[in-house]
């Protein structure tokens, strides 16, 4: 063979080799680098891709569907929980509602499911003023419904408390002596742990008042008390600035130099309250009152000293009253009670307003007028 033949074939036989060597095109695009070639092959990766989702139940395709599927009912539930909290709230409101309904028609009708007879009570309790339970409203309300309760054989004053407004206490003494002679029943006065200022001025409103060994009673006496800070703000280099048209607009003033004139004047003014307190006293408790130097001069007394004063006139409590002077110890309670509307609408600042004018106010007076 000549060496013109034998090179041709040598050529062809180095390009089969290449070519067996190279990819083609589409394994250069379709190869993942670091596999053998039999696990690139486009072909077998496709049908094994297919064989592992036909074995999984789940033809080409199916994984946006899955997607889907899980957005949809991801949003299903989220709806299902809202309605939930919808209906949880709706039957939150509507049992509020018929709470406060309820309340109010067992308030309305306690009169109409009285069994039988029995004597009304009717609480004074804590501090006596025009925001309290206390309060003249709260009261003659009470007082109307226990008076004109036709089983309610006697109306007995439960009283715990220190005293507080001269007016509110006026109001309800006043009111007292008043239903007492239109309804012709008798009212005691059941006084426990304290029945002092103008809670013993409502107490002599009463009939007879009965008292524990141990009660303190009495504390007949008005006063004004406050504070001043002029010392202070001298102290801190804070000057008062105070503009008022009249001489004594500033009567008072804790943050000005007491006025020997305001001073004289209060004081007058005091005499004349804790004068109308002492005619109250006298013509509640008549032949009874044994008056020292001292009945008036607002001390506090023992529920002994008391009866042996004259301003009380029996050891008792409460049921005592009922089961031994007025002869019925069912105990029937007329006191009003602040519903639960009433303290929402209250906290929400329905009487924001006259909040904030009493405060003010009482910057300028010091807290008014008490008997204590």
């Amino acid at each position: 063979m000549s060496p013109y033949q034998e090179e041709p074939n040598s050529s062809g036989a180095n390009e089969r080799k290449d070519a067996a060597a190279s990819p083609s095109a589409e394994d250069v695009w379709t190869t993942r680098p670091g596999g053998t070639r039999q696990e690139q092959s486009p072909l077998a990766s496709r049908e094994a891709q297919l064989a592992a989702k036909k074995r999984k139940g789940k033809p080409e395709g199916d994984w946006e569907r899955s997607v889907l599927e899980k957005l949809a009912f991801a949003s299903l539930k989220e709806q299902r929980r809202a309605r939930r909290w919808k209906l949880f709230f709706t039957i939150l409101f509507f049992g509020y509602i018929g709470f406060i309904t309820w309340s109010v028609m067992r308030s309305n009708t306690l009169s109409a499911i009285e069994p039988r007879s029995h004597t009304a009570v009717v609480n004074i309790k804590g501090a006596i003023s025009d925001d309290s339970e206390a309060s003249a409203q709260h009261v003659l309300r009470s007082l109307k419904e226990a008076f004109e309760a036709p089983n309610a054989k006697a109306v007995v004053l439960h009283i715990n408390s220190p005293g507080g407004s001269p007016v509110q206490a006026g109001i309800i003494h006043d009111e007292i002596v008043r239903l007492k002679d239109k309804h012709k029943k008798p009212v005691y006065a059941a006084i426990g742990e304290l029945g002092a200022s103008a809670a013993y001025y409502i107490a002599v409103a009463a009939d007879e008042i009965y008292v524990d060994k141990a009660s303190m009673v009495g504390s007949i006496g008005v006063l004004m008390n406050g504070f001043g800070f002029t010392g202070t703000m001298d102290k801190l280099g804070v000057q008062r600035r105070l503009i008022a048209a009249g001489e004594h607009k500033g009567f008072l003033d804790p943050f000005s130099p007491e006025n020997p004139a305001d001073v004289e004047h209060a004081r007058v003014m005091l005499y004349q309250i804790h004068q109308q307190f002492i005619e109250v006293v006298r013509a509640g408790r008549g032949d009874r009152l044994k008056e020292t130097p001292n009945t008036f001069s607002g001390w506090v007394w023992t529920g002994e000293e008391s009866i042996e004063l004259g301003l009380a006139d029996h050891i008792g409590s409460l049921y005592s009253v009922a089961r031994d002077v007025v002869g019925a110890d069912t105990l029937v309670d007329y006191t009003y009670k602040r519903g639960l509307a009433d303290s929402i609408a209250k906290r929400l600042g329905a009487s924001f307003g006259a909040g904030a004018s009493n405060a003010a106010i009482k910057s300028i007076s010091q807290g008014g007028w008490l008997y204590q």
